[in-house]
């Protein structure tokens, strides 16, 4: 019998340990330095390079972050991968931008439901980090 209590002791203190460490290593849920809140992001391709915008999308939604629209741009000859902050406040852009790997922030801020930042992908994607 104490044998189980000290198992199911460490397996509980195994389960605190990775949630604590998914939260803070770097890749884990995106953290905005205020109360933790999930980004909604829109995901577009205009890079003309199929299923692009679907395996970014899936590297955000490893990261914490929710994506709410996945589609492609108006166009599909944009070169620049670019982050678009649709608030006000631009840091659920920055962080965005960071987690993908440092592509540039645009403000055109409207107040929407849909999503906080827009990414528009453009054929520069090899700076991006896709996991």
């Amino acid at each position: 019998m104490r044998f189980a209590i000290v198992v199911l002791a460490l397996v509980v203190a195994a389960l605190g340990i990775s949630l604590v460490w998914s939260h803070l290593a770097p890749g884990g849920a995106p953290v905005t330095g205020r109360e933790h809140h999930v980004i909604r992001v829109q995901v577009l391709n205009g890079s003309g390079e199929g299923g692009l915008a679907s395996r970014v999308a899936s590297t955000l939604r490893d990261g914490g972050f929710q994506v709410v629209e996945v589609r492609n741009a108006d166009r599909s000859d944009y070169f620049a991968t670019l982050v678009v902050a649709r608030r006000g406040d631009l840091e659920p852009a920055r962080v965005v931008s960071r987690y993908l790997g440092g592509p540039p922030i645009v403000r055109q801020a409207w107040e929407s439901d849909l999503a906080e930042v827009t990414v528009v992908l453009g054929s520069d994607r090899s700076r991006l980090r896709l996991e």
